[in-house]
Parts: C-alpha cells; structure tokens; sequence
C-alpha cells in the first residue's frame, strides 16, 4: 500500500470544502458552465462561496492528491474527477475493513 499516496489523499478528502468541490464535480450538470471536460474554477468558485484564491487552493490540494486532474484554457482551468486519488481511498478503506475481526455468532 502507498501510505504517503493514500495518506494525502484522506488529507485533501478531510476539509468540507474540498468535499464539496468533489461532490461538485460529480454531480454538476450541463446548466454550469461544463463543456463536457471539465468544470470550470469560476464555478467552483461560486459553487463553495469562497475567494478565487482560497478556492485554488483547495483545488490544488485536490489535483496533487490524485483526486481530480486539472487543465488550463485560457485564463480558466477546468477540473475533472480522477479515479486515482478515488481508488487509493477505497482500497486503503477495504483493506482496513477486511482486517476488523467479525464478531463471533453466540450458540443458542
């Protein structure tokens, strides 16, 4: 398992507004200004109500996580979700799962 991968990853998963970014990002629809690749920052922007720098900065902690890809158009960059950064945390989570004892069936 890469510890340093996967811890950074639940680093950038544990802030609400790197959450909601993602949520964004994984649910916005053709009304924003998607082009189909990507989710524009001026969006995100107005999406978690914070300053164009603070919202950068969440969304780079994001992009080195692993947790979403960036590309930059002009003066906009657009993020997508990457499924990386997703599957170092799933497969980090199932593994510790699959180590919890199961609890034992009492005889009746």
């Amino acid at each position: 398992m890469d510890f340093d991968g996967t811890a950074a990853v639940f680093k950038a998963l544990g802030d609400a507004h790197r959450l909601r970014a993602l949520h964004f990002l994984a649910t916005a629809d053709a009304g924003c200004c998607s082009t189909g690749q990507g989710i524009c920052t001026c969006d995100v922007q107005e999406r978690l109500g914070l300053s164009q720098p603070t919202t950068s900065h969440h969304m780079k902690i994001l992009v080195e996580a692993g947790l979403v890809t960036s590309e930059k158009r002009g003066k906009w960059t657009y993020y997508t979700l990457s499924a990386h950064g997703l599957h170092l945390a799933r497969t980090a989570v199932s593994a510790l799962l699959a180590a919890v004892p199961q609890p034992q069936k009492e005889a009746v």
